[in-house]
């Protein structure tokens, strides 16, 4: 995921999160779990994440990458919403090994239940 033109690095940040959260999807946040983050603040700490980042290490990305996204689609009937965020969550912890903060939005606003898993962007965690 990128900067949108015409929007900053928080704007984009809170947008993308906040859709992966959104209530009504996610069975009033229910559906939601997250890894060494606040699934309620994870848009300030992965800019806060980012900023640190770069203090550290003063590198600048060319193309500002700011966050990867999975999704992760079930079959009608297949899956559980509970079932279906914890296999989320497994796929996100062995995606990560551990380096990356993300959280899981599992929704059920279509017939198939799908997984949202945004996680921070930098190299490790800091």
């Amino acid at each position: 995921m990128h900067i949108n033109k015409g929007k900053t690095l928080a704007q984009c940040l809170t947008d993308r999160t906040d859709y992966a959260k959104n209530p009504d999807k996610t069975h009033s946040g229910e559906l939601v779990s997250s890894f060494m983050c606040d699934a309620d603040l994870v848009d300030s700490q992965f800019l806060l994440s980012k900023q640190i980042y770069l203090q550290k290490t003063g590198r600048i990305q060319k193309n500002d990458v700011i966050a990867y996204q999975l999704r992760q689609s079930f079959k009608p009937g297949e899956i559980s919403p509970q079932l279906a965020n914890q296999i989320g969550y497994q796929l996100a912890e062995k995606v990560t090994k551990g380096n990356h903060a993300f959280i899981v939005a599992t929704h059920i606003d279509k017939s198939h239940i799908h997984n949202v898993r945004p996680d921070r962007a930098i190299s490790k965690a800091v």
